[in-house]
This record gives C-alpha cells, sequence and structure tokens, in this order.
C-alpha cells in the first residue's frame, strides 16, 4: 500500500512539474522583447505597454543608441523585433551580414535634413564647406540623394540607394565629406559646416527638421521606419498586435502633440 500511495505521489508530483513547465513556457510566450533606439521609437513602444498588456502580452523595450547592435541581436534571438531602421538599410544588412530580417509594418518617417551651426541658408553655404553625413551604406546614400536633389552635387547614374563621395560625377562647389557614425552626427555639427542628421538623432538633440534644417528630405521618401522581425515571424501575433497598437489613436495623438512641426510623419497602411 505504501509503495503504491509513493507511486502515486511521485506521478501527481510529475504531472504539476509538467503542468508548471507548460504554464511557464505558455507565459514566456506571451512576452515580446522589442530593442529601439530612444527617440521616438522607444517613447512610442512605452506609450502601447498597457495596451499590449491588456491583450496578454508582456512588451519589454530595451533601448539602443547604435543602429548595429539591435540587429545583431535580432539575427540572434535575444529580440523579437526591433524598431529603429528604414527598410534601405534592412535590406543592405542583410546583403552584408547574410540575416534574415523581414518587415513587418511601417510606422513613420523622419524627414533627413541638412543641419548647420554656422550658416541659415543652403545659399550661404561656402564653396569647399565641409558636410558630414552617416557612414552607414544607406543613409550616407540618402544623404548624397539630398544633396542631389538640391542640385548640390550631381552622383553617377548607377549610384543608387549606396552612393558614397567616390560616385560624386560633378561637384561644382568642392564640397568635402566627413563620414561619420549617425550617432555621433549632433556632437560634431558645431565643429563641420553642416551635417546631415537622421531625425531620430536629431530630435533629441533638440533640431527640428522643418525649423532648422537648410534642406529637408521631402514628404513622399521612401525611408520608412519599420518593426523588423527575423523572416517568418511576420504573422506573430504578438507581432501584429504591436503593429496594430503603433499604427492606433494613441500614437496618432502623441505625435500631433509632440511633434508639431513635422518632425514625425506616420504613414497610412
Amino acid at each position: 500500500m505504501k509503495k503504491i500511495l509513493i507511486i502515486a505521489l511521485v506521478l501527481l508530483v510529475a504531472a504539476t512539474t509538467v503542468f508548471a513547465a507548460g504554464t511557464k513556457e505558455q507565459t514566456s510566450s506571451k512576452v515580446l522583447t522589442v530593442g529601439a533606439t530612444p527617440e521616438p521609437h522607444a517613447a512610442f513602444l512605452n506609450l502601447i505597454v498597457e495596451d499590449l498588456a491588456a491583450q496578454g502580452i508582456t512588451l519589454k523595450v530595451q533601448e539602443f543608441t547604435d543602429y548595429v547592435t539591435p540587429n545583431e541581436a535580432l539575427e540572434t534571438g535575444e529580440l523579437d523585433a526591433n524598431f529603429f531602421q528604414h527598410v534601405p538599410y534592412l535590406e543592405s544588412f542583410n546583403k552584408d551580414r547574410g540575416y534574415h530580417l523581414a518587415n513587418a509594418g511601417g510606422i513613420h518617417v523622419e524627414p533627413f535634413a541638412l543641419y548647420s551651426k554656422k550658416y541659415n541658408s543652403l545659399s550661404t553655404l561656402p564653396s569647399g564647406a565641409t558636410i558630414a553625413i552617416p557612414n552607414d551604406p544607406t543613409n550616407e546614400g540618402r544623404a548624397l540623394l539630398l544633396l542631389e536633389s538640391a542640385g548640390l552635387l550631381t552622383l553617377d547614374a548607377k549610384a543608387g540607394l549606396e552612393a558614397t563621395p567616390m560616385d560624386i560625377a560633378d561637384n561644382p562647389k568642392n564640397l568635402k565629406f566627413r563620414e561619420i557614425e549617425a550617432a555621433s552626427l549632433p556632437r560634431v555639427l558645431q565643429d563641420v559646416d553642416a551635417a546631415i542628421i537622421n531625425g531620430n538623432y536629431a530630435i533629441p538633440a533638440g533640431l527640428i527638421a522643418t525649423r532648422d534644417g537648410l534642406l529637408v528630405e521631402g514628404a513622399d521618401s521612401p525611408y520608412v521606419n519599420v518593426i523588423a522581425v527575423k523572416e517568418g515571424n511576420q504573422n506573430d501575433e504578438r507581432i501584429v498586435a504591436l503593429v496594430k497598437a503603433l499604427r492606433g489613436d494613441k500614437i496618432k495623438k502623441y505625435v500631433a502633440s509632440q511633434y508639431v512641426n513635422g518632425e514625425v510623419v506616420l504613414v497610412t497602411e
């Protein structure tokens, strides 16, 4: 009889352990860890934590200050998603690193702009001026295309979105370029004649494209910031809920109140 009771007790403990493990696994599957640069990306995410919690999803936000680490963390599985980059950058990263990242949904555009602490208009920018530009392939090309749009230079027609200063075919003002990590551009602005800065680094530095920019990217920009995931996870219910929340009224109201000068433009999907 004792043996039967002992066996029953062991089976009960084992069943309880399995159930607990299953419950833990089920609970952890509802955790969503997203990497983001601080503004506006992490700010957006923190706004919707309660919205996702109401759907049983625990949103954890990890902040990064560069463009490389959050993609590395996504590829290795440390993150479920990240929110900081546009599609050309994502595609370039996949190509260069052999990664498997995918676009799960576009959220907004941060207009790219040319800023200066020394000159207050594009016409006063002198010949031989030194301009700091991002050193990552897609944003560097984006910066040069912006300058080309204003007639400041001409790029080789074959250069495409990943143009570099080596692809400049005509440079009538003899502009010089300093290729700098995107996050450092606001800090070097005072040391150069002008700098082309990504919105998510310009905004925390107090720079507003429509107010301070000598040259601003058009509203038809193809550089939409997206939620990135590993390929195959685009339809994960947690990701679908995340994208829906980021396109919801709470974010719309926040952008309308916080970015009244067009620093952030939400996309319509």
